[in-house]
């Protein structure tokens, strides 16, 4: 397991401690879908604030998923391209972190993402931008910035390799968590136990 202390003199502590926390889940996800890790984990990085948005705070909302016409879970109304715009609510982040792979993986939208080689973290973020994922059109610049200040391309390569070795990892989930209350507590996550789980 990495040490937080070790990544969090390079790129500061809440970032890391934000990283630490999802990076189980973000690999276990990518090997489930092929979404990969390091695109998972920067897009949380920006769209959450590392965790301390409005949406993921209240609504364990990580990756500003908006309801669309599928949903039937649980709303919040927040401000965003236009007032009061409609977001989905999940009972915990693990919960965030599934659905947003989800989402990727069964909309036609995003179809052709999964043709592109999971360590293509550059083509995935301009493909997150030409499939309509955020409106800014700084989007992919900002995704894969984040992706190289914070080495989370070393994820995908760990998810490749679990993946290869047919080990997956173990999460621990955390308590569902009133879907109108801050989040109070975050999840577990541990690593399957194994000597090779990391470099």
């Amino acid at each position: 397991i990495i040490s937080i202390s070790g990544i969090a003199q390079t790129i500061g502590e809440e970032t890391a401690a934000y990283i630490n926390q999802f990076k189980n889940i973000a690999m276990q996800e990518q090997i489930r879908t092929g979404v990969p890790a390091a695109i998972k984990l920067g897009q949380a990085i920006l769209e959450s604030q590392t965790g301390k948005s409005r949406l993921a705070t209240e609504a364990n909302n990580h990756f500003g998923i908006k309801c669309k016409t599928e949903w039937r879970g649980p709303k919040i109304y927040h401000n965003d391209d236009a007032n009061g715009e409609c977001f989905r609510v999940y009972d915990n982040a693990d919960a965030s972190y599934i659905d947003h792979s989800n989402f990727l993986k069964t909309s036609s939208h995003y179809s052709f993402l999964f043709k592109l080689d999971v360590r293509d973290f550059t083509s995935w973020a301009f493909g997150l931008k030409q499939a309509g994922y955020a409106t800014n059109p700084n989007y992919p610049a900002q995704l894969i910035k984040a992706i190289n200040d914070y080495d989370l391309a070393q994820y995908t390569l760990i998810a490749i390799e679990q993946k290869k070795k047919g080990i997956d990892f173990i999460i621990t989930r955390a308590p569902a968590q009133a879907t109108d209350t801050p989040i109070k507590a975050a999840p577990v996550v541990q690593p399957a136990p194994t000597k090779e789980l990391l470099p």
